[in-house]
């Protein structure tokens, strides 16, 4: 099989995120055979492990937080970065943000994207590869759970907080090792349902920042 939308159709089923049940999304049901039948599928294609097939607690705290308050979104330009399967992407088109892109550099994230924006009848613009480097051209910049490694996180932050000069940029953390001590501005946290398959326990306390700009 050569089709990500056919092979993400093959071995997801439509659910709902604990925290956000108004959104559908194509998601894994068990963690073993997604994972498996994703290393078989890619074994020569050099791309991640499927990320995109769960709900990561960052990106539940943060489409909860849009849908909650959709004016913190409406009328804005919107960059859900290392979107995943682009849950807080499209919660932000349903808040009436002017325009949702969602980035990834896998290529079977984007394929999630473009189904569960049409699953839930939103436009979301997917844009493969790195836009680190790349100018502002967003309101807001979203990140969930994007600090749990640490070339992840030097390679990201410094453009990160170059953008924030210009744009908000939120990190939604439920407390990865490499997030940064300084900088940061917390203005929210809530607690969200996890699964022991993914986290080391039943449930994260999420913490919503903004990021503030270089010195």
């Amino acid at each position: 099989m050569t089709d990500p939308e056919a092979f993400l159709r093959a071995h997801t089923a439509i659910g709902h995120a604990a925290l956000v049940p108004e959104i559908a999304l194509h998601l894994a049901t068990e963690i073993t055979p997604i994972w498996q039948a994703t290393e078989d599928w890619l074994e020569a294609r050099n791309i991640a492990p499927p990320f995109w097939a769960f709900a990561w607690p960052g990106s539940q705290a943060i489409a909860r937080h849009v849908l909650d308050h959709p004016a913190s979104v409406a009328g804005r330009r919107v960059l859900d970065f290392a979107a995943g399967g682009g849950l807080a992407a499209i919660a932000c088109a349903r808040a009436g943000a002017l325009l949702v892109e969602a980035a990834e550099i896998d290529p079977l994230a984007l394929a999630a994207t473009r189904l569960n924006a049409a699953l839930n009848g939103v436009v979301v613009q997917a844009i493969e590869g790195d836009v680190v480097g790349a100018a502002c051209r967003w309101d807001l910049i979203l990140c969930g759970d994007v600090c749990y490694e640490a070339p992840m996180t030097g390679h990201i932050l410094p453009w990160l907080r170059r953008m924030a000069r210009e744009a908000e940029v939120w990190i939604a953390d439920p407390g990865r090792a490499y997030l940064p001590q300084a900088g940061m501005e917390a203005f929210l946290r809530m607690t969200v349902p996890t699964t022991l398959e993914l986290e080391d326990r039943p449930e994260r306390l999420v913490t919503l920042y903004r990021l503030l700009p270089e010195p």
